[in-house]
């Protein structure tokens, strides 16, 4: 069962919320060689406001994911597309379905 997780939000600079949804899009096939990243969601909230939203059984898996190229990716193209840093978030799961 999960019982970690990471919920990332990212706020798009003013006319590149096109990239970031683009960027999300197409973070999927590195997430599909995350054996320990159980699910992962690329989300959008209005215009401008995006996100991450991941689960993993083990605090390791977590661990991983933050080290892997993903997070890489979006650190060296924080500058271009967000306003500003990514608000990065450590989340415990009580119960999932």
């Amino acid at each position: 069962m999960e019982k970690y997780a990471l919920l990332a939000r990212l706020e798009a600079k003013a006319g590149k919320e096109e990239e970031v949804a683009a960027f999300l899009k197409s973070a999927l096939p590195l997430v599909l060689e995350e054996p320990e990243t159980v699910n992962w969601y690329g989300w959008q909230i209005g215009a401008s406001t995006f996100g991450i939203f991941d689960t993993f059984e083990t605090e390791e898996g977590r661990k991983a994911h933050l080290a892997g190229k993903i997070a890489e990716a979006l650190m060296a193209n924080a500058g271009t597309l967000l306003a500003k840093d990514p608000v990065i978030e450590f989340v415990e799961l009580l119960a999932v379905k």
